[in-house]
């Protein structure tokens, strides 16, 4: 007959091995400890930089009023779902080292540091001296971020609609792999013409309060990898399915010795 102290060391096993497989599990699971809070930057729309590439479209009830402002603005191919990755849009407005925008008959107008709403109600007032009751639309064509490291597919990609989540840029790199550090994500930002780092937790729910929730054109998000975490992951998934069921068809044979 097998003793009692015998049984207890294989449960104690098969606690450890589930012990270890849950600690794995919170290296890997999104949004740990999720509370839903107020974001208060889910009005966010992007200021217009320096280096930023304008479409600077015009419409008005004399279309021939506006014709030359139109003169070298154009569109970009998007591919599929609206994402593009490739060759900046070819056909636009530069933002040039002092803000400004190079503009048919106006000349120079001043349009970094602006939100899109504002630039376009300021250059709406400019313009009613040449065209009568302007519309103005304004895009910018080069919004693009960058997703490298250890993510299925790394790369810089365009971003039409000017509003991005990291995980909706971490969604287009086809997520992290097993390997990636989801607790020390890396955000690289120029600010004032200087480089910031942010660390963002995907584990925890946190995130959604970071300020590079939402990323800014130009942002670089940089996955680490973790090898380390890659061994110990494999080795647990298969260590305990194995550990496991022999443990049970151990219990069931003792339970059915000891009767």
């Amino acid at each position: 007959m097998i003793k009692t102290p015998f049984l207890l060391k294989i449960t104690s096993i098969g606690f450890f091995i589930l012990l270890f497989s849950c600690k794995s599990r919170e290296k890997l699971v999104y949004f740990q400890n999720y509370k839903e809070v107020e974001n208060e930057t889910s009005g966010y729309t992007p200021v217009l930089e320096v280096d930023d590439f304008l479409s600077v479209v015009v419409t008005s009830i004399d279309p021939e009023t506006v014709q030359i402002f139109n003169a070298t603005s154009g569109n970009t191919q998007m591919g599929q779902n609206g994402y593009t990755q490739g060759a900046p849009a070819p056909i636009g407005y530069l933002v040039d080292s002092d803000g400004n925008i190079n503009l048919p008959v106006i000349g120079l107008f001043h349009i970094a540091g602006l939100n899109r709403k504002e630039a376009i109600i300021q250059l709406q007032d400019t313009m009613r001296t040449y065209a009568k009751d302007p519309i103005v639309q304004i895009q910018i064509l080069n919004y693009k971020i960058t997703v490298i490291g250890d993510v299925a597919r790394p790369g810089t990609y365009k971003i039409p609609n000017e509003r991005i989540t990291i995980l909706e840029a971490i969604g287009l790199a086809g997520d992290l792999k097993m390997t990636g550090k989801r607790q020390n994500v890396l955000v690289i930002r120029e600010e004032n013409g200087k480089k910031q780092e942010y660390r963002v937790d995907l584990t925890n729910g946190t995130v959604f309060s970071s300020p590079v929730y939402y990323l800014k054109q130009n942002d670089l998000v940089y996955v680490e990898p973790n090898f380390t975490a890659l061994s110990q992951a494999s080795f647990i998934r298969s260590a305990s399915g194995v550990f496991i069921s022999t443990t049970s068809l151990i219990i069931t044979i003792i339970t059915l010795l000891t009767r």
